[in-house]
């Protein structure tokens, strides 16, 4: 019997035959391009939808990026088409199809199961704070993607993009490499053009490391700029939603939504000129053909008129990592369990969900365990005595002596480095191989940071990071879109067995 995706697949093969005449470009059009072409009457989002679950049909096969289908979208688009005609769109993403990450709330037909077995038979009893946004901004749900199962926190030796429900996403530029994760489907589903954007989500790294190696534009808001109501949790003082395009007017429009603002006064092309920007050198060395590309990169940021304050030392970052590991351990069984409480289902309790996975070993645990689900059930709860020391510490090292105190006194406006290696091998064996650590410091403070494509290095991207104090989204994307206009470094994947 053929699975749910198949099925899926399948029809949208066959109802891609009922497009219009004109049919829409798909490949790496942007926002602006599609939404061009829906107010001009070129097309239709009916048949947008059509070509987009076609190719879906067509290039997923290869990636794998998309967990299932939405059953109600050509119904969506077609009712959309209608109101365009009646009343004029609702908004800015009206009849725009978007992908979202499979841990994201939906009232409707669709799962939200975090890649997860164990909640296939759960339903969502209402939508995601962000989804409403989307949807009232016209947005068509057009599925949900995979990810990293649990948002990549069961197992310390896990395997980025895999999950018990969808599977291994591959990367789009060598399919024998990792997308990254967490939002490791969004990643890939935009970087091939299966989505006019996507939506991931991101405690430490999830968002910004999955673009850099697929490609495209990320954006790890400040906490609590995007509302993080009705997202299967890891940790409240890190999670947060984010935008994924392929391009920084894509992601500022789609941030735009999310959080109920509008980042439009960011696309400056000239935006880099007296910018006072720092350069992260702790961040560096960990491959040397990054680390030259680097050096042509802070060239051309110097060139389009930033001012270079090179190193830049961000005080007590060494040790972030060991303190967020034990203060998120704490805050996943807190968060899970009050996540799972109130949804409802079999699943209460990550008890519960670690007597599952023990039960379905051979379906969820094929590759690697659950020692960080292990290590959580372990832990006390968030009133302990243990947990508000722990997290007073990691808040004074992130914050006021961490990054507040390195952006204060260089006088920075963004500290700058880029964002991850090229991607890896996938390894079901011994795991991720990740070497990089930059969306860390900003991931532990909850402030902004922002990726864009920067170079590649044999065939597969790097992107560049601009973080730095919060709140300054608008600064962050002036300087990624001044440095994207300038250099054009994005190519689209060509969907190679391996690197070049």
């Amino acid at each position: 019997m053929p699975s749910r995706r198949e099925f899926l697949y399948a029809a949208a093969a066959l109802t891609a035959g009922r497009a219009s005449a004109e049919t829409p470009e798909l490949e790496e059009a942007t926002l602006a391009d599609l939404q061009a072409g829906l107010s001009s009457g070129r097309f239709t989002s009916a048949v947008l939808v059509e070509q987009y679950l076609a190719r879906i049909g067509t290039i997923d096969k290869k990636i794998n990026s998309v967990i299932e289908l939405n059953p109600d979208a050509a119904a969506i688009a077609e009712a959309l088409d209608r109101e365009r005609k009646q009343k004029g769109p609702r908004g800015s993403l009206h009849g725009l199809p978007i992908l979202i990450k499979d841990n994201i709330d939906t009232g409707d037909r669709m799962k939200t199961t975090a890649g997860s077995l164990a909640l296939l038979d759960a339903p969502t009893p209402k939508d995601a704070l962000l989804v409403t946004r989307l949807r009232d901004a016209g947005a068509i749900l057009l599925g949900k993607t995979n990810l990293s199962e649990w948002a990549n926190y069961r197992s310390s030796h896990s395997t980025s993009g895999w999950s018990g429900r969808g599977g291994q996403t591959r990367n789009p530029y060598a399919l024998d490499r990792n997308p990254s994760g967490s939002s490791s489907g969004s990643g890939a589903a935009v970087a091939a053009s299966l989505c006019a954007a996507a939506v991931g989500t991101e405690t430490d790294g999830s968002v910004v490391s999955p673009s850099s190696m697929c490609g495209i534009v990320g954006i790890k808001p400040t906490l609590g700029l995007i509302p993080g109501q009705g997202i299967v949790p890891i940790s409240h003082r890190q999670d947060t939603a984010g935008p994924m395009a392929r391009t920084v007017a894509d992601a500022a429009l789609l941030l735009g939504v999310l959080a109920g603002a509008s980042y439009g006064r960011a696309l400056e092309p000239n935006g880099m000129k007296g910018a006072r920007i720092g350069v992260a050198r702790q961040l560096f060395g960990f491959n040397d053909a990054v680390d030259a590309m680097m050096v042509e990169v802070l060239g051309i940021l110097s060139k389009l008129g930033a001012e270079i304050v090179d190193p830049v030392n961000i005080p007590g970052y060494a040790k972030l990592g060991e303190m967020e590991s034990e203060a998120m351990s704490f805050e996943f069984k807190a968060d899970l369990n009050a996540y799972l409480g109130a949804r409802g289902g079999k699943m209460l309790t990550l008890a519960d969900l670690i007597a599952f996975n023990e039960k379905h070993r051979d379906k969820e645990m094929p590759f690697f365990g659950q020692d960080l689900f292990l290590k959580a059930e372990g832990r006390g709860s968030l009133s302990s005595k243990a947990y508000r020391e722990l997290e007073s510490k990691l808040n004074h090292a992130s914050k006021g002596e961490g990054l507040d105190r390195a952006m204060q006194e260089n006088k920075l406006d963004a500290l700058v480095a880029a964002t991850d290696s090229p991607a890896w091998p996938t390894d079901t064996v011994l795991g991720d191989h990740s070497v990089a650590s930059t969306p860390t410091p900003a991931a532990i403070a909850g402030y902004p940071h922002v990726t864009v494509p920067a170079f590649q290095i044999k065939g597969l991207p790097v992107g560049l990071s601009f973080f730095g104090s919060p709140r300054t989204e608008v600064k962050l994307l002036r300087y990624a879109y001044a440095f994207e206009q300038a250099t054009n470094a994005r190519k689209a994947p060509q969907y190679r067995t391996t690197a070049e």
